[in-house]
């Protein structure tokens, strides 16, 4: 019987009986060390197996942190029928977490069995095995599957559970009376003086309890003291005091094993013959056996007795025993390389700049395969043992980039402070200059850093150093964009891309230059970039980029095109830290386009995504999305919401051109609302150069609502000006965004029916909702003006098109005027409202006609996931089955 700790066996209860019944779900035992966590995930077990449930388990190991997918490996070696699903996951240290974490579900959930994972010490998992058990983790929901895992508390463990996203219990210590009766029954002899000693040393805490209490009644009171050392010191120095009372092969045995990374005792056994003058055999284990020291499995597996075991093996070694141990690792290894590397480098006595060139491109790989905690640590790693000084800057800097895709703070700042900038080459100053202002600055410093950041990259590509010079140009030209910096620091920027398309043909630079100048190359950009949309084959980075190249030149219809094909093949790759992203700008370029529909699915995700991960550059651009995309379907209480939340943001740093998209979402409300006045005050704002939303590249997207507005209110002097600045501008790049919104803007200036049928009439194929602008309005004219025949045609089609595109408030006013006209129409029945956004994409997937196993590899969940999420959607849509969906989906 477990003591104390009824409301947690409680829980885990609620955990199995959920996986048992195809409710699924995860939970984290959190607290401090000794504090009870491994007992209850073995009454876990326990339970589990007397349920029924199927038991994999693994543990994190320190010496393992390094290794790719160790967790896993431990894991799925425990199941043999899980060979397949090993060697999917395992067989290359370059796989995705996500599709790791794909595979672990499908391998699991192939069964009828429920299963219960258990993992304990997550805190010293390895980056990539904790990124695929904690993505697997989020999506049991539908599964017959549990996962229980085990965390020590510290500030590292803070940010991944903060990350994560899992339901957490927090160990607390045991009451006063539960305390003394475990006590009691672990040394029932203790005389009260010494228990009462104990209980007081204890704090509580079990392991505690259980440990000082048999040191006393062995050695007497003395053990307890001195009582201000914390108690896991304490505790480490007791399990010191037992590993010194064996023999010293022995002791050798158990160092080997506390630093190794994996847990063979074969391998343990060869690495300590390294080390160890004396004869080393399997059976000298057998003295820390017996002590219950450790544990050897039928599969000749070592198990710690606990945690910290393995840390007071590895305090009370000095460093040259340690180095021994790893540099003995690794030259067992050798059929092993990537877990020999990490011994190696454990093992040098000093810098080695081939060792740190070997884990630079360790780290590179990691990067590529979105392992960014095992790039940060092994970048970390190289510039430790760097001879170079130039050379450990850009690898520190480089683990600041991966630390940042970590939304990992206190790495950041600690990395940061490791820097030493006068080692740094002119272009890594300029990017850590750069960093600093992007991860710490409070204010907008607008183009101010963009001057030095273009002079690094003229004198890389002076040096010929075009490889280095397109990284920082990838790196400034979003920046670029939105700052809209003087016309020399563009020119020079220009000058820059020019300089290595002459001679590099990669498939980044129309996009960047594109971005750096979307009005004066924004033609010739678009034209390149519309060939390689053509030809295809561009990796799904450089596509997300292209798309972001093709809206900021304006074709966003062409930018939708790159953007769902970015989506599609960053989600086939694993790649989250760009995916999320991606799928932010896909929504935004289809609000841009009215398309509420296509937008909503891709936030909820991706925002989550950027909270979670604290990628507070990216937060804003994702409520301001979602806050226009309400606007236009009507539900101004969100979009209120949205705008608020981003100014409160936003606002303390001053000039900031987000800040347009908070009028942007006011502005689109107050037309939805049909408040024009309002509305164009607050649109105005975005095309003032003394505005702190002011942003020209922004309101090129917004000048058919701004004519909207200024028709509404009578404002057309003020659109007069307004469209007078910008057609010059419209002239100059071809801007096809703002050519749709001048086309516009000039009937409703001109206010003729020759201007009306002329917008009309236009080809405005890929603007949808513009053709539906445009109908709208001359049918409201033709209406005002007691032409009820001849408006009812042109108002039916732009409250289907509205319809079609999500954008119920607008449609909603076409219907408004149809009835004026002496015609009604209802609104449709949208029964895909019922849906949430995961069921949606489901849904148009499954519509599209891919399989539950293609679905679930596109959004990374089991077969058998999908299956239940489609069972939810029938009822939802008034359907029966998967052939019926393309319909219930056209319709609505």
């Amino acid at each position: 019987m477990i003591l104390g700790r009824l409301s947690e066996i409680n829980a885990l209860e609620a955990l199995l009986g959920g996986a048992a019944a195809g409710d699924g779900g995860a939970l984290v035992l959190r607290g401090e060390a000794g504090i009870g966590k491994s007992t209850l995930i073995g009454a876990a077990r326990d339970r589990a197996a007397g349920r029924g449930l199927r038991v994999l388990e693994t543990a994190g190991v320190q010496a393992e942190v390094h290794i790719p997918y160790a967790g896993l490996h431990r894991l799925l070696r425990t199941a043999p029928d899980l060979a397949g699903a090993a060697v999917e996951i395992l067989g290359s240290p370059d796989a995705l977490p996500y599709r790791a974490a794909t595979a672990l579900l499908t391998a699991l959930t192939r069964h009828d069995t429920p299963v219960l994972i258990t993992v304990e010490d997550l805190q010293w998992l390895d980056d990539a095995s904790w990124e695929a058990l904690a993505f697997a983790a989020r999506r049991l929901s539908a599964e017959s599957a549990a996962m229980l895992l085990t965390a020590r508390d510290g500030r590292d463990v803070s940010r991944r559970l903060a990350g994560a996203g899992l339901p957490e219990v927090r160990l607390e210590p045991l009451d006063p009376g539960a305390a003394a009766e475990l006590l009691r029954r672990v040394a029932p002899e203790l005389a009260p003086s010494i228990a009462d000693q104990v209980l007081d040393a204890a704090q509580g805490n079990p392991l505690g309890i259980i440990e000082l209490g048999e040191a006393a009644a062995r050695s007497g009171p003395s053990v307890l003291l001195p009582n201000r050392v914390p108690l896991s010191e304490r505790l480490e120095r007791t399990f010191s005091g037992l590993v010194a009372e064996l023999p010293p092969v022995t002791r050798s045995l158990l160092l080997v094993a506390a630093l190794d990374d994996g847990d063979d005792l074969d391998e343990i056994v060869r690495a300590c013959r390294l080390v160890e003058p004396r004869t080393v055999r399997h059976e000298d284990l057998d003295p820390a056996i017996a002590t219950r020291l450790v544990q050897l499995d039928d599969r000749m597996q070592v198990r710690f007795r606990h945690p910290l075991l393995r840390s007071a093996l590895s305090q009370s070694a000095t460093l040259m025993q340690r180095r021994r141990v790893h540099a003995a690792l690794a030259g067992i290894l050798v059929d092993h390389p990537e877990r020999g590397l990490w011994h190696r480098a454990a093992a040098a006595n000093g810098p080695d700049e081939e060792l740190a060139r070997e884990l630079t491109e360790t780290a590179i790989r990691a990067g590529r395969r979105q392992a960014a905690g095992i790039a940060m640590t092994a970048f970390e790693q190289a510039a430790r043992l760097s001879e170079d000084l130039a050379a450990r800057g850009s690898r520190l800097l480089a683990a600041v980039d991966m630390a940042s895709e970590q939304g990992d703070d206190v790495a950041n700042n600690r990395l940061l402070d490791e820097i030493r900038p006068h080692e740094l080459t002119p272009a890594d100053r300029a990017a850590y200059e750069f960093l600093l202002e992007m991860l710490h600055g409070n204010r907008w410093s607008g183009s101010d850093r963009l001057v030095t950041l273009a002079a690094a990259i003229e004198a890389l590509v002076a040096a010929g150093d075009t490889g280095r010079a397109g990284h920082l140009l990838d790196m400034v030209a979003l920046r670029t964009y939105f700052a809209e910096p003087d016309p020399a620091v563009v020119e020079r920027l220009v000058a820059a891309v020019d300089a290595v398309m002459a001679i590099s043909d990669d498939p980044l630079l129309p996009a960047q230059l594109a971005l750096i100048a979307p009005i004066s190359r924004g033609a010739e950009c678009r034209r390149r970039m519309r060939e390689l949309l053509v030809a295809a084959g561009t990796d799904p980075y450089t596509t997300y980029q292209l798309g972001l190249g093709a809206a900021t030149t304006g074709d966003l219809p062409m930018a939708v095109e790159f953007d769902a094909a970015a989506v599609v093949g960053l989600r086939a790759q694993g790649r989250l830290g760009v995916l999320y992203r991606a799928q932010i700008i896909h929504a935004s370029h289809a609000v841009y386009l009215g398309d509420v529909r296509t937008a909503m699915p891709l936030l909820p995700e991706s925002e989550a995504f950027a909270v979670r991960n604290g990628h507070r550059n990216w937060v804003p651009t994702a409520w301001t999305t979602a806050g226009a995309a309400a606007a236009l379907r009507g539900d101004l209480a969100e979009a209120e919401r949205r705008a608020a939340a981003t100014e409160a943001v936003l606002l303390p740093l001053g000039r900031n051109p987000l800040l347009a998209g908070v009028r942007q979402i006011r502005g689109f409300a107050a037309l939805g609302a049909g408040r024009p006045a309002e509305a164009f005050a607050e649109l105005s704002r975005v095309f003032d150069a003394t505005d702190d939303a002011y942003h020209l590249g922004t309101g090129l997207f917004l000048v058919g609502h701004l004519a909207e507005a200024a028709a509404g209110c009578g404002a057309t002097a003020a659109l007069r000006r307004i469209v007078g600045d910008l057609v010059p501008v419209a002239e100059q790049s071809g801007h096809p965004a703002l050519l749709a919104g001048l086309g516009y803007a000039h009937a409703v200036l001109a206010d003729s029916a020759e201007a009306w049928e002329k917008a009309v009439g236009e080809d405005l194929t890929g603007w949808a909702f513009e053709q539906a602008r445009r109908q709208h309005a001359y049918g409201t004219w033709l209406r005002r003006r007691r032409r009820p025949a001849e408006c009812r045609a042109l108002l039916r089609a732009a409250a289907a098109t509205f319809d079609a595109l999500g954008a119920t408030a607008w449609a909603d006013r076409s219907r408004a005027e149809l009835r004026a006209s002496g015609e009604s129409l209802r609104r449709p029945s949208d029964t895909t409202a019922a849906l949430t956004p995961q069921e949606t994409q489901i849904a148009r997937l499954a519509a599209e006609g891919l399989s539950n196993q293609e679905i679930g590899e596109r959004l990374f969940l089991s077969p058998r996931t999908v299956s239940t999420h489609l069972s939810r959607i029938y009822p939802k849509l008034g359907i029966r089955s998967r052939t019926e969906l393309a319909r219930a989906l056209r319709n609505t």
